[in-house]
């Protein structure tokens, strides 16, 4: 090819790019260097230069975007089964960045073609992101997006086994898409293993989210955490009496023991075979009695930790109470189940935004969207024989007071809030509750003088959730300002500020040695956080969409946690690994609950259903599916039904007694 072609070739080039400032410098330049040299260069030019310059603007054409990814999707789609699952998670990110490529290229109707024509790929596992994305109709617009710019800035951690990704390699370099091969090497991370590809039940936890940093992530998740029980609890209290007092019950068995074998003795023959079979199924009962009252005792197996923060003292009075309930615990396993109480609310017109039932079941709470919060005393409310709560205002008197439960009206009203409440909870001993709302405060209430005593202000935007820790005194709370902050209830301002996820803080649980708080994200991670230092101390990643509800088993070493597609996860604290993925609701999860022993886990969805989990086998990970962290799902117990109400919340008591509340829906 001659010099002369070559230079029409770059200056085509530049003045379709617009660079006309740089056509103008070219062409002086060639101008001079012709006047300058008499004689033809001997320099040989390669016909294939050319052929890149314009296969490289050609490539920054609209329409490759949509072919690459079009024969990207086809040949993943038509792969051997075996890898197919695999090389189809490389799908969803070519298929964002590619459309936010042409967005801040501006070439904005080819990126919506782009976007309609293939987002019903990733509807079902993204559907919230791809609502956020939607809303993309300028460069501008992408640069003010947070989600968008975290987006941008990481890199997405993929698991593929080495076969997998050769193949993947090949079929880029071979079809020659050069704007998918640059995507995929600025955007993707892939961690290769190798032999076979991993299975696609795995798949949750194949992908790292947008916006997390792995790496930072397996940092963190290093860190030491402790995640035993509290020393000197009423657990090990009870605990200690309980061996004490089977200790002493055995004494006497031992000294009672000669003056059995003496009855025998002098046991009349003919009888004889009668009597000792009495005697052997005496024994036998006694022993089962023994047997199932220790049961009640929690188990010596979690280590004993110091509290971090200066508890409070429990009242005499309260102490004895929890420990006859302690005592009178019923032992719940896979093939016992619980009882279940459940409350209905009615005629609430779709204005009930949240409901928490204190520890006993005697009072029941509802958080409305008129700044609301009602509670209703389930004695008095049985006195009127109800069977459900009726959540429509019975006396006119009742705005502007919290006036006490008489004249008919069956709930004592409080008000001070001035935005929809979201969150509602009761202390461990009932005689305060706490509620967040969108007025970015969290108000303080007294059940015995149905008055409010504080109102914590430090959010600035609306306060989705709030939970007292499992001592009472101190209590988290979650905003949309992406932090959650510890507070003391004699004290107006937070203790701890932790700051860390990248969107929403939608929900927040307490460890139950009170050291550890743990935060659930739009940004589809679970953090947990030292209460002491305020540090993030593990990172979890699985989730496919917002977390909405957590749950700790009750000796500290498990956590539950459910998402807005229906999926709940257990993990466990001390590796950062999800060790059992849960899949049965049809819609969002929730409420969360372990049982008292820690043996079953229920979950409450959206779909109108509670589920009965068998949390004890789940928990029980083989050494080698530690080490690959890989574990066996959930298995299902049962599932209980409503008849049409979604569940807000459920909990179970200190006997066991398991307790649900919703609303009724007239849908």
């Amino acid at each position: 090819m001659e010099h002369v072609e070559i230079e029409k070739v770059v200056l085509t080039y530049l003045e379709k790019r617009g660079f006309k400032q740089t056509g103008v410098a070219f062409q002086q330049e060639v101008q001079e260097s012709s006047k300058g040299s008499n004689s033809s260069s001997n320099v040989q030019f390669d016909a294939d230069i050319a052929k890149k310059i314009l296969s490289f603007n050609e490539e920054n054409s609209p329409v490759h975007y949509h072919e690459g990814y079009g024969k990207l999707r086809s040949w993943a789609y038509s792969s051997l089964d075996q890898y197919q699952h695999e090389l189809v998670r490389v799908l969803y990110p070519v298929f964002i960045h590619a459309f936010m490529d042409l967005v801040s290229k501006g070439h904005i109707q080819e990126a919506r073609a782009f976007f309609n024509s293939f987002r019903g790929d990733h509807e079902i596992a993204h559907s919230r992101d791809l609502q956020k994305l939607e809303g993309v109709l300028s460069p501008s617009h992408l640069k003010e997006m947070e989600f968008a710019h975290s987006l941008r800035q990481s890199k997405v951690s993929i698991k593929i086994c080495q076969y997998s990704y050769d193949l993947l390699l090949q079929f880029l370099h071979k079809s020659q898409s050069i704007k998918m091969l640059s995507i995929v090497n600025e955007h993707i991370n892939f961690q290769v293993s190798p032999g076979k590809p991993s299975s696609i039940a795995d798949d949750s936890d194949c992908v790292t989210l947008f916006g997390s940093d792995q790496d930072a992530a397996n940092l963190i998740n290093q860190k030491e955490i402790h995640w035993g029980l509290l020393e000197d609890s009423l657990e090990e209290k009870l605990e200690k009496t309980g061996a004490l007092h089977a200790e002493s019950e055995k004494v006497d068995g031992e000294a009672k023991e000669p003056e059995v074998e003496e009855n025998k003795k002098k046991s009349v023959e003919g009888k004889q075979g009668s009597t000792l079979k009495k005697l052997k199924k005496d024994k036998s009962v006694g022993t089962a009695s023994k047997a199932s009252r220790l049961e009640n005792v929690p188990a010596s197996g979690a280590p004993r930790v110091k509290a971090e923060l200066p508890l409070p003292a429990i009242p005499m009075e309260v102490e004895l109470s929890i420990l006859e309930d302690l005592r009178n615990r019923v032992q719940l396993s896979n093939v016992a189940l619980p009882s279940i109480s459940f409350y209905t609310f009615i005629n609430t017109h779709n204005s009930l935004n949240c409901a928490s039932i204190s520890h006993d079941g005697s009072m029941v709470a509802g958080g409305f969207s008129d700044s609301s919060l009602k509670v209703w005393d389930m004695a008095k409310l049985g006195q009127q024989n109800r069977a459900t709560i009726n959540a429509e205002n019975e006396s006119a008197s009742a705005e502007n007071s919290s006036g006490s439960i008489a004249g008919g009206k069956s709930f004592t009203l409080f008000r001070g809030h001035s935005g929809p409440i979201h969150s509602a909870t009761f202390s461990p001993y009932g005689d305060f509750i706490l509620s967040s709302s969108s007025d970015s405060t969290v108000r303080l209430w007294s059940t015995k003088l149905n008055a409010n005593l504080v109102c914590y202000k430090g959010h600035n935007y609306p306060v989705w959730d709030v939970q007292f820790s499992p001592v009472g005194h101190y209590f988290a709370s979650a905003s949309h300002d992406r932090t959650a902050r510890v507070w003391s209830m004699d004290r107006i301002q937070p203790l701890r500020i932790m700051a860390g996820h990248l969107s929403d803080v939608d929900c927040v649980q307490w460890h139950a040695n009170c050291n550890y708080i743990a935060t659930g994200s739009s940004d589809k991670t679970v953090r947990l956080w030292d209460v002491q230092s305020g540090e993030c101390v593990r990172i979890f990643i699985g989730h496919r969409s917002m977390i909405l509800c957590l749950a700790m088993s009750p000796d500290g070493r498990y956590m539950a946690s459910g998402d807005e597609d229906g999926t709940v996860m257990m993990w466990d604290l001390a590796t950062g690994r999800c060790i059992s993925p849960l899949v049965g609701h049809n819609s969002c999860i929730w409420s969360l609950a372990f049982s008292c022993e820690g043996s079953l886990l229920a979950s409450g969805s959206a779909d109108c259903t509670v589920k009965i989990w068998d949390a004890a086998t789940s928990s029980k990970v083989p050494k080698s599916d530690e080490k690959t962290g890989s574990g066996t799902r959930l298995r299902s117990l049962k599932t209980l039904p409503t008849k049409s109400t979604p569940v807000y919340t459920l909990q179970f008591s200190r006997r066991n007694l398991l307790f649900g509340a919703g609303a009724l829906s007239m849908e």
